[in-house]
């Protein structure tokens, strides 16, 4: 990879780990279903004016863009305002990757390696470990909802894998047409109105900062930029980059929430980012290593 587009790989992995950050400051005076709803809504408009519709089927645009929309980044949002820190979150969000794999296997029959199965045990052991912690940054129901939206983020995986759609940035605008409305129906329906006045009398700078930052450079320049990159390199190239989302979101979260690290969460992001490598690139890193050694001898 050029050392110019590796910078640009490292941009976009400190705007996706920082953007929980910026969540939470946006949670400080807006609903969580609101905000992602204004999130989507700006997404897809006005986009969605002068983008194609992407050469795939309604019903993974429509299915997408619920998902992503409400059981992802609205289910996220709750839990962080349910009282998990942003740096927690973005690290917890981490086990999409495994819930992606186990999906693969139960729909298309996927059969898992020995070390992704390894991978997932070593990653639930950091899972656990984060219970434990007992600085206030993490609390059960928050660390629920993260693991829900983790669930659906492997949902959306599938989604995507089943589709076909080569046009990435169309699907991700046009899916987001169908986040907004069935978001602010739900903040409705469970706080009425209250959520739309508080949001219209304390909405500030930081507020309007929150979503510009979530809908441009968090969504749509860096979902359009990654997945140039992974047009452009081999996915074994790129994707490992995403490792780094945990490590930006950890310490965005030190420099704007003065979140601490103490040892419990360090042995918990070694354990989850470990078990990451281990069921992503376990059997490759191995197999590069026997190379080695049978060129060597």
């Amino acid at each position: 990879m050029k050392l110019t587009d590796f910078l640009i790989a490292l941009l976009i992995t400190a705007i996706w780990g920082v953007n929980f950050s910026i969540i939470k400051l946006g949670l400080i005076t807006a609903d969580p279903l609101i905000l992602a709803g204004i999130r989507f809504a700006l997404c897809a408009l006005p986009a969605v004016f002068f983008i194609k519709k992407p050469d795939t089927s309604w019903h993974y645009i429509i299915g997408y863009g619920l998902l992503f929309g409400i059981g992802l980044w609205g289910i996220v949002n709750l839990g962080i305002k349910a009282g998990v820190s942003a740096g927690i979150a973005s690290l917890v969000l981490q086990f999409g990757a495994f819930f992606t794999m186990l999906l693969g296997a139960f729909l298309f029959r996927e059969k898992l390696s020995r070390y992704q199965y390894i991978g997932i045990v070593v990653a639930l052991l950091g899972l656990t470990s984060i219970i434990f912690v007992s600085d206030g940054s993490v609390t059960l129901a928050g660390l629920a909802f993260v693991l829900c939206g983790a669930v659906v983020w492997g949902l959306v995986s599938i989604i995507i894998k089943k589709s076909n759609t080569k046009q990435v940035f169309a699907f991700l605008v046009w899916s987001s047409l169908f986040s907004p409305i069935p978001l602010f129906l739900l903040s409705y329906l469970f706080n009425g109105a209250s959520g739309f006045t508080e949001l219209a009398s304390q909405f500030n700078a930081t507020t309007l900062f929150s979503i510009l930052f979530q809908v441009y450079p968090n969504t749509l320049f860096a979902y359009w930029i990654w997945n140039s990159l992974l047009t452009k390199y081999p996915v074994s190239v790129v994707a490992p980059l995403s490792l780094l989302v945990p490590i930006f979101g950890m310490l965005g979260s030190v420099m704007i929430f003065n979140e601490s690290i103490p040892t419990g969460k360090i042995v918990a992001m070694v354990f989850i980012i470990s078990g990451l490598i281990i069921g992503l690139y376990g059997k490759r890193l191995i197999d590069r290593l026997k190379r080695k050694s049978s060129v060597a001898v």
